[in-house]
């Protein structure tokens, strides 16, 4: 199916411009999703100073967005695939660009949570059908390969560049326009692109209430619990009652998804073992990375006292890596396959934070920093894309809405464990004046993750086969 608007006289020139125009507009809407997981960072000190906010309460301008984008994915995509995916993105963008507006102009703590987590669920409806649109309106495999390395590029390298947009806005503007800037863009992209891309056909079928509201409720709940973890306590009644619920209702899908003819989460989606390790590999990744930015940011602020411009600008390796690996890596998957590929970019992932982990008091940027982040940005720009093509590999286009959210959950999943776990250690290592008693300690937590990356990513060399076919 494509997804341009082509007439049938239409030269081969013309073509290809369409077909460029469309995933432009798509990749610009995706790279605001992401950015908006980072953004806000950096401006955070200044928000609890205009709105009044309480220290227990400003994280929420953080977690209000990634709770709902990490509980609403797998909804998302199977609302793609159901009820058209052009449409979808439409509607979800849409009301992103909507509350990107409302939180800019709050002037109450409870206005910007709202609004942030309003903002998530725009999100989780229009991103899984981003990645879906572009894997299936590909004209051959090396154009879906081309379109798969700057959506990776986009996906993973957004983060690291909203915290130098962050800085940039919240210095030489203030806060709010890291929500404003959402707005012209999202009302351009909403008004172009049914000019360049075409909706996908709506496929009948009795939708799965029981699947949307256990799937939903499971990913939610996890987030919420690992989220509110390091403040209650990882052996406190709250989050083993979290985890349990969490556990119960994944087995409630799955129960349910086993039964249901159109099931909102696939479970031959998870019969591949190869697809299971690439998912996992993204998780740990995932999560490593934004535990990561979560201790650079303390570090670049309170060790080497940066403003948000500087600590914006600070990052800047990663993204520029991030972007200049997206045009090397598709030669690289067709000459060596992505198993190799993914294994060298964990690697590099641990190395990086084995070499952050050994900063102290003396450490410059230049000599100890930058040296890291740009292993870091090289290696997460080596290896995103060749997970992504190969969780997706044999996926049937009527399911690549589903598969994508599922993909885009797990790595939303991970970036909530790994930040749980290494703000846990980090916060019970702290010594008051001391950041790095604490960051050395955070440090190492992330190293485990990353490592935890490989060991997954390993396994995918002794499985050298392409993952087979799934039709349902």
């Amino acid at each position: 199916m494509s997804s341009t608007t082509l007439t049938p006289a239409a030269p081969r020139a013309t073509a290809r411009t369409t077909t460029a125009a469309g995933l432009f507009i798509v990749l610009l809407a995706q790279l605001m999703l992401v950015l908006d997981s980072a953004v806000m960072n950096v401006g955070l000190p200044h928000i609890a100073t205009d709105l009044h906010f309480g220290p227990a309460s400003l994280s929420w301008v953080l977690n209000g967005y990634a709770l709902a984008f990490g509980g609403l994915l797998l909804l998302g995509g199977r609302l793609g695939d159901v009820f058209g995916r052009l449409s979808v993105f439409w509607i979800g963008l849409a009301v992103f660009t909507l509350f990107s507006l409302l939180g800019g102009l709050a002037t109450e703590p409870w206005m910007l949570v709202t609004a942030r987590a309003l903002q998530g669920v725009g999100a989780a409806i229009a991103a899984p059908s981003v990645l879906a649109l572009i894997t299936t309106s590909a004209p051959n495999e090396a154009a879906r390969i081309r379109g798969l390395a700057l959506f990776t590029a986009v996906s993973s390298g957004g983060a690291a560049l909203g915290m130098l947009l962050g800085g940039v806005l919240t210095d030489l503007l203030n806060w709010r326009w890291t929500l404003f800037i959402n707005v012209p863009i999202g009302i351009a992209v909403l008004l172009t692109v049914r000019r360049y891309v075409v909706d996908t056909p709506r496929r009948p079928g009795r939708f799965d209430v029981i699947g949307a509201v256990t799937s939903t409720g499971a990913a939610a709940t996890l987030v919420w619990t690992l989220i509110k973890a390091p403040e209650h306590g990882w052996l406190s009644a709250p989050t083993i009652l979290g985890l349990v619920l969490a556990v119960a209702l994944a087995v409630a899908l799955v129960a349910t998804e086993a039964r249901h003819s159109h099931p909102l989460l696939r479970l031959g989606l998870l019969r591949s073992r190869t697809r299971v390790a690439t998912l996992l590999t993204m998780a740990a990744l995932y999560g490593g990375m934004l535990a990561t930015f979560f201790l650079m940011v303390q570090y670049f602020e309170e060790d080497l006292g940066y403003g948000p411009l500087q600590t914006g600008f600070a990052f800047l390796p990663i993204p520029l890596s991030v972007f200049t690996m997206s045009r090397i890596t598709p030669r690289l998957v067709a000459r060596f396959r992505q198993p190799p590929i993914i294994v060298a970019g964990t690697a590099g992932v641990l190395a990086a934070f084995l070499f952050l982990g050994r900063i102290d008091a003396s450490t410059s940027y230049w000599t100890g920093v930058f040296p890291a982040l740009l292993v870091l940005g090289i290696s997460m720009g080596g290896s995103f894309m060749p997970i992504t093509s190969l969780a997706l590999q044999g996926v049937e286009p009527e399911h690549a809405g589903s598969a994508s959210g599922l993909l885009q959950t797990m790595q939303q999943l991970g970036g909530a464990v790994g930040l749980a776990v290494v703000a846990s250690v980090f916060a019970s290592h702290a010594q008051p004046g001391d950041f790095l008693a604490g960051a050395h300690a955070g440090f190492a937590a992330a190293a485990i993750i990353a490592a935890l990356a490989l060991a997954s990513a390993a396994s995918l060399l002794a499985r050298p086969r392409p993952v087979t076919s799934f039709a349902g």
